[in-house]
């Protein structure tokens, strides 16, 4: 398995993924990322941290059935594996705790 630190952008891939759950594809990924966002999520960009996050070990993927509405050709689905809910859990305490100590700031009613 190659480094498991997160960037910002495999961060959002891999959070979007787990809110997906069985229909995390590239182009729901990308629907996502952008309402969650409000900004435009390349597909291009999405295939290469989704193939970056494989590599890692922190997701997997299995193609889905064929189907006629896509001329035959299958989608390949995306789960977050057991390593990269590990590192989201990190990257979440760790964002929390960093924030717990800035004085003036309140995590509670955030966002």
């Amino acid at each position: 398995m190659k480094g498991t630190n997160l960037g910002e952008f495999e961060e959002l891939v891999l959070l979007t993924i787990a809110a997906l759950g069985t229909e995390a594809y590239s182009v729901a990924i990308c629907d996502e990322l952008e309402r969650y966002t409000g900004r435009s999520a390349k597909l291009g960009v999405v295939h290469a941290v989704l193939n970056r996050l494989e590599e890692k070990g922190l997701a997997k993927s299995h193609l889905g059935d064929a189907s006629a509405t896509r001329g035959g050709k299958r989608k390949r689905f995306y789960e977050v594996s057991h390593a990269g809910k590990v590192a989201l859990t990190r990257a979440k305490e760790l964002r929390e705790a960093i924030w717990r100590n800035i004085p003036g700031f309140n995590l509670e009613g955030s966002i």
